[in-house]
């Protein structure tokens, strides 16, 4: 199984903000699904870290984590993300608008990782806002 997620401003760090990492929607259960539990845990901010292999055989750590401070009434954060993973994006010159694509293996905890880099066209425009996020690849 395979998810791509149009790389955004914030996940790409163009935008020098705090945020850590490539952002994954709660709301999407299959999704979820596609990495390995955090839910099983009473931890607060549950994590693992996952290897991902790109297509020149670079294999990269990532930190698979659900920020659940909410929960817990420690923060207001309640938010899963893919941290550490900076390196892949800097090493790969994503930008924003790129799509980064996952494939699962038989391991739970590695995955296959690829960069597409977006097509430029005429008629973008660097001041209008695009929403991006997460598709199942076929």
């Amino acid at each position: 199984m395979k998810f791509g997620k149009i790389l955004s401003k914030n996940d790409t760090g163009e935008t020098d903000s705090h945020q850590a990492g490539i952002a994954i929607p709660k709301s999407n259960g299959e999704l979820l699904d596609f990495f390995p539990s955090l839910k099983n845990t009473p931890d607060n901010n549950p994590d693992c870290w996952i290897t991902c292999e790109d297509t020149d055989r670079t294999k990269w750590k990532m930190r698979y984590i659900w920020y659940n401070g909410k929960l817990h009434g420690r923060s207001t954060r309640n938010e899963y993300r893919l941290s550490h993973s900076t390196s892949f994006i800097k090493s790969w010159n994503a930008k924003s608008g790129d799509e980064v694509i996952f494939e699962s293996t038989k391991n739970p905890f590695y995955f296959k990782i690829k960069l597409n880099k977006k097509k430029e066209t005429t008629s973008d425009k660097s001041d209008v806002i695009k929403l991006t996020g997460w598709r199942k690849v076929y």
